[in-house]
This record gives structure tokens, sequence and C-alpha cells, in this order.
């Protein structure tokens, strides 16, 4: 009886812990699966996995969540830059290219929020032209972040190596979330409401 009961409680304290392990490999195939179309796939992996259990399979949701991650991490960058400036240390040709830097990475995010705001409300009806819409939002808006990298194209020095890893991770944040966007639109408008 007592060898019993020790092996019944092993069992109950050993399932939730095997359970945990099943529910966060699934997870993890989620993310792993929805990240597979992108070209920068582990960062896909590492800045998506926290969506894992809303998203599921569902492109809808998780070309929402690379847009919302891309704003996030534009705006990081942006409040960056804006630091940056304020510091005074960049004169001359660096300084222009600078506060040109910042309107276009101001530019992607107004075009990463238009697409969100669209993502949010899709509709059968308009699907094609609403995912139009976010596709060419989404490219130009990694369009504007390569345009401020460009304008510190051959500039040497720490803080312009530093700034130029900054807005690099950030074009591939946007171009993962460009193929995510990309996805839902080949998979067409009854993906809206997939599981």
């Amino acid at each position: 009886m007592m060898r019993m009961n020790i092996i019944v409680t092993f069992i109950f304290l050993s399932w939730p812990t095997n359970l945990a392990i099943s529910v966060s490999h699934n997870g993890k195939r989620y993310v792993e699966d929805a990240c597979s179309v992108t070209h920068y796939r582990d960062l896909c992996i590492h800045s998506l996995a926290s969506f894992s259990n809303t998203a599921k399979r569902n492109p809808c949701k998780w070309a929402r969540a690379g847009v919302s991650v891309t704003i996030s991490d534009a705006k990081r960058v942006a409040q960056y830059l804006i630091r940056v400036k304020k510091q005074g240390h960049m004169r001359g040709k660096n300084r222009v290219a600078l506060s040109d830097c910042i309107e276009c990475i101001q530019d992607s995010l107004d075009n990463l929020h238009r697409s969100l705001g669209v993502l949010r409300k899709l509709s059968g009806r308009t699907f094609d032209a609403q995912m139009s819409d976010v596709t060419t939002w989404t490219s130009a808006s990694l369009t504007d972040e390569e345009t401020c990298l460009d304008g510190f194209k051959g500039q040497k020095g720490n803080q312009i190596r530093i700034l130029q890893s900054q807005v690099q991770n950030v074009t591939y944040i946007t171009s993962n979330a460009l193929a995510l966007v990309a996805k839902l639109a080949s998979t067409g408008a009854g993906s809206i409401n997939s599981p």
C-alpha cells in the first residue's frame, strides 16, 4: 500500500511538469512554423516566441504580432537616435544624416502604425485591397529604414557603428514582419478567423 501511494504521488507530482513541457513544446513549434517564411528566422523566433500561445497557427495573428514587435523596436531606435542628436557629438555630414535618419524612422513608424490598424480590422470582403495596402506600407517602412542606413555609408567611428547596428536590427525585424504579412496575404481571407 505504501509503495502504491509513493507511485501515485510521483505520477501526480510529475504530471503538471510533463504537461507544461508539452505546452511549451507546442508553443515552440507554432513560432518555428510561423517564422519559417522569414529571412532572419532565429531573430523572428526570439522576438515572437511570447505570442505562441495566442497566435498558434493563425497567420493573421502572427502578422499582427510581427508588426507590433517591429513598432516597439522602431520606437526604441527612434528614441535612441533623438538622444544621440541631443548629445550634439555628431557634426557636419553625420549630423545631417542623423536628422534624415530620424525622419526616416518616423516615416517608418507611421507606415507600421497604418499597417497594424488595418490588420486589426481585416474584412473578408475587402481583404485583398487591405492586404495590398499593408504590404505596401510595411515594405515602405523597410525602405525608410534602409534609406536611414544609406546616409551613414562609408562613415567611421564607434558611435556610427552602434547607430548602424541599432537601425540594421530594425530592418531585420521589419523584413520578418513583411514576410509574415506576405504569408497572410497569400493564405487569403479565410485565414482571418482561423484558430
